[in-house]
């Protein structure tokens, strides 16, 4: 008994002595070392931390309200904060193997017991017997294969949460997105719409001077192909407008149907009229939800080589029985039917580690291929983060040259409608430049467009939005 006693001392005071595999060092300022924006110097660009609620900027309460609904009811988010709960009942899980076990039984059963186990040579009787006990079980942590699993999970658990900050900043971005889309696309209406009644008073006076003499059936018709062409333009942007529209009501957890129908009355682009706060690129890696979850999910993956590793070694157990054991069931209460046990179990695979081993090798291999993984998301990040800069940049100034062009197209169609009228031009000179105009104002509009789209994927590849 003194043995048995001291062999179960030594054994709780080595668990948690040994931790076998590799301990993991986070792989983040190795990436953050090599980490620099240098199209941060291209355009409007300060480097400031880039504020959390970023879509504030725009200064705009209507898209603050839709984002708050967005935040509160979308569908991606719910699915994201389920799997975020999925992964924290995972770790209990695995922490309640650290804890004791107990389980109560009780059994009946009709046979004969082993008189030798008895210490008797005779022959015992058939009949029946009843047991009812309680066992306790603890397992010895030894080689820390039950540490390592929970520093895995508690690693499942944080990639988890970056990926709902992952979820939750992008569906800030779409809900920005479309929203933008839906001005946007108001904007681009009400320029085809001014360009339609420009050329509708075009037609209208190519039809009095044909009345008056002075103008041809084909100058009327020059004039009517034009406008219908540029009408033409009007549904298909109707058709983005209402799209855009039921984007966002599904964004913000809504039918379709239930879209804001105030909204489409917005022609007024999202603009920022201040310096964008980037930050640096040490700063962009540790804040981007999606390199947090590639690290967190390469520390999960090192961690499991330890519990692979700790499969080659002995597994230790300590426990006791006590319970009741009598061939009838009044007899169980009586004082010879008590029973107990108290001892340490110990199993091991030994002499077949082949199976261990070439779980250890499937390990290391997945946390090697998941290194490969955080070195892919850190470089693309900083790769996609760059390229929103630059077109962000290059924007501004395509936007700038075609503003000018719009001043200088506008005047060029004034003067041409003046000198026809006064019979100093002929109507194709009118066209030229009423059709130069119609395109000049539409590439603006689109390309306002398209720089509103860069600024937002400029924000969401800087990583903010999330808490």
């Amino acid at each position: 008994m003194k043995r048995l006693l001291t062999l179960l001392v030594s054994s709780a005071a080595l668990a948690g002595c040994a931790t076998v595999g590799p301990n993991y060092e986070t792989e983040l300022p190795r990436a953050t070392s090599k980490a620099a924006l240098h199209a941060s110097g291209q355009g409007p660009f300060v480097p400031e931390a880039p504020p959390e609620d970023w879509w504030r900027l725009y200064d705009d309460p209507r898209l603050d309200g839709f984002v708050d609904q967005a935040l509160a009811a979308n569908t991606d988010l719910r699915v994201a904060a389920a799997n975020l709960a999925q992964a924290r009942a995972a770790l209990r899980e695995v922490r309640a193997g650290r804890s004791i076990n107990t389980t109560v039984a009780g059994t009946v059963s009709y046979g004969r017991q082993s008189g030798a186990a008895l210490g008797s040579d005779t022959r015992l009787a058939d009949g029946e017997l009843y047991d009812a006990g309680l066992d306790v079980g603890y397992q010895i942590d030894l080689f820390g294969r039950l540490r390592r699993a929970v520093e895995a999970s508690r690693a499942d658990i944080e990639a988890v949460q970056a990926a709902y900050d992952l979820t939750r900043i992008t569906v800030v971005a779409e809900t920005v997105r479309a929203y933008s889309d839906v001005c946007n696309a108001g904007r681009r209406l009400d320029v085809a719409q001014r360009s339609v009644e420009v050329q509708e008073q075009t037609f209208d006076l190519t039809r009095r001077l044909l009345e008056g003499g002075r103008a041809t059936a084909l100058e009327t018709s020059q004039a009517g192909t034009l406008l219908e062409q540029t009408r033409a333009e009007i549904p298909t942007l109707q058709a983005l407008q209402q799209t855009a529209l039921y984007r966002l009501a599904v964004l913000t957890g809504r039918p379709p149907a239930e879209f804001p129908a105030d909204l489409a009355t917005c022609a007024a682009p999202l603009r920022l009229d201040r310096p964008i706060p980037v930050g640096d690129g040490a700063a962009l890696l540790a804040r981007r939800p999606d390199v947090r979850a590639a690290e967190r999910r390469l520390a999960a993956a090192t961690a499991r080589v330890g519990v692979a590793t700790a499969e080659l070694y002995p597994s230790i157990s300590i426990g006791g029985s006590i319970g009741s054991s009598a061939t009838s069931l009044g007899d169980l209460t009586s004082g010879s039917a008590f029973r107990y046990s108290l001892g340490p179990l110990i199993s091991w695979s030994f002499p077949n580690m082949a199976v261990a081993r070439a779980r250890i090798a499937q390990a290391e291999a997945a946390a090697e291929g998941t290194l490969a993984e955080f070195d892919r998301t850190w470089l693309t990040a900083l790769q996609e983060t760059e390229s929103a800069l630059t077109n962000y940049a290059r924007g501004l100034d395509r936007t700038a040259a075609l503003q000018r062009g719009v001043e200088r197209a506008r005047e060029a169609a004034r003067i041409a409608r003046l000198r026809y009228e006064a019979g100093r031009e002929g109507f194709q000179i009118v066209l030229d430049a009423e059709r130069q105009l119609a395109s000049a104002e539409a590439a603006l509009a689109q390309a306002d467009t398209q720089l509103s789209t860069d600024l937002i994927a400029l924000f969401l590849s800087l990583g903010g939005g999330w808490q």
